[in-house]
């Protein structure tokens, strides 16, 4: 579209006519921004304060069902006190709270129910997985990684390294992207597997890539690392509720998410994990939770797993933080993975396609995210040159716009295809287009 006349709302009202997940918006919180509605109420410019929001990759929206489902956990709590774990009036007695969420959470990322615990916080549950499955022996003890993980992922893993009394200098190989490039080549992974793979214990990768939205080729590096005797792990904590996974069919050996970016279940969320069934006699340490739930309370110290994920669990999960997990689950049960990944797709080029089609502002920053739509979540990272970033981001803000930016020169858009809409991404271009000239004119006076 480059040279053509800029895109005109219209074909954003249409595409949204044809939306089938449409109506899915209505069941969401669309959050204010203070700067934002400031500004707006002081113009008396009533109707168009409506914030856009394209931060799902940061925090996902509140569910409108989720305030209901805490006031009824908090109502048990004060009407029945401990009877609440066996006899609850909505039906989930807290004793087997997690099983409410477990089924439908197994759905979405491709697993068997039994292969999936719902538990815990994504860095102590990779912790807890790596006791597991990091096993380092003389010859095999090495780690490969992503030079460019959530820096969590990385002190995880170099603790877990240093605990084994070995030294991360060696033990860890970190991938990085060849120079010029923001990206990994899967034929460079496969390179490095190849190369060391006699010597690796384990390979940890993103399913997405934080920074970049790079949707990792998750089958196919499992696939070639397991052919070499390696573990496989992956942290999915960009990818479970983004894309479409099969961790069970592509015979992933564990691997662990939040739940509060695309799963929407609030901040600080309760996390799952994932443990193939064929892994699941892997030692591991052990918590009550993850006893026979059928002796459990007579309180024994012979400890009987659960089978599964569920022998994983340590302590009784949060009541609260789980139904808020199952608010937005309930949302997702109303659709698929597949069809939410085929609008995000679709969301995704759309927004891509508007940005591109602008050559007078295009100029000024370079999407580093893959432009092939199988490479990449429901996230574009915009890369600013000229140092302009922090000020064009201050002008989305005061314009509405709630994204997210990483210094120094990176803002992070994600449209999210259960509450995201075509005119939310048509009206973030023009407000962008509009950040851009109004910053780039004042560098230039």
């Amino acid at each position: 579209m480059a040279g053509t006349a800029l895109p005109t709302a219209q074909r954003a009202s249409e595409l949204d006519s044809r939306d089938q997940l449409r109506l899915l918006r209505n069941d969401f919180h669309i959050p204010k921004h203070p700067d934002f509605q400031d500004s707006c109420h002081a113009t008396n410019k009533e109707l168009d304060c409506q914030p856009i929001y394209l931060c799902g990759n940061s925090l996902g929206l509140q569910p409108k069902g989720t305030r209901a489902l805490l006031l009824e956990e908090l109502d048990v709590w004060a009407d029945r006190g401990v009877h609440g774990h066996h006899n609850h009036p909505k039906s989930r007695p807290w004793i087997d709270i997690d099983e409410c969420v477990s089924e439908e959470m197994a759905k979405i990322v491709g697993a068997h129910r039994s292969e999936v615990a719902i538990m815990g916080t994504l860095t102590s549950n990779l912790h807890f997985l790596m006791a597991a499955f990091y096993r380092p022996t003389d010859t095999r003890y090495k780690v490969i990684v992503e030079d460019k993980a959530f820096p969590s992922d990385y002190y995880a893993i170099e603790s877990q390294v240093r605990w084994h009394g070995l030294n991360p200098s060696d033990a860890i190989i970190s991938i990085t992207p060849r120079p010029g490039q923001y990206t990994l080549n899967t034929s460079d992974i496969i390179e490095v597997i190849q190369e060391h793979g006699s010597s690796v214990a384990m390979i940890l990768l993103p399913g997405v890539q934080y920074y970049t939205g790079q949707l990792f080729e998750i089958e196919k590096i499992t696939k070639i690392a397991k052919a070499s005797g390696i573990t496989v792990g992956w942290d999915l904590a960009h990818a479970a509720g983004n894309v479409e996974l099969s961790l069970h069919d592509w015979q992933v050996d564990f691997a662990a998410w939040c739940s509060y970016k695309y799963l929407n279940s609030g901040p600080g969320g309760i996390a799952g994990i994932f443990v193939h069934e064929a892994r699941s006699e892997q030692g591991r340490l052990t918590g009550w939770w993850g006893h026979d739930r059928a002796s459990r309370f007579k309180m024994e110290n012979d400890f009987i797993p659960i089978p599964g994920a569920g022998g994983f669990q340590h302590s009784n999960p949060s009541v609260m933080a789980t139904v808020c997990l199952l608010g937005s689950l309930r949302i997702f049960a109303k659709t698929t993975m597949r069809a939410i990944r085929e609008k995000s797709v679709l969301l995704t080029g759309y927004m891509e396609e508007l940005l591109l089609a602008d050559e007078q502002t295009a100029k000024f920053y370079q999407i580093i995210t893959p432009r092939n739509p199988s490479e990449r979540g429901a996230q574009l990272s915009l890369l600013f040159k000229g140092g302009i970033m922090d000020a064009v981001f201050h002008k989305l803000e005061l314009a509405g716009i709630i994204a997210d930016k990483r210094d120094p020169d990176v803002i992070r858009v994600a449209p999210a295809p259960l509450y995201n809409s075509y005119e939310d991404v048509f009206n973030f271009s023009m407000k962008l287009r509009e950040a851009i000239l109004e910053v780039s004119q004042a560098v230039e006076s």
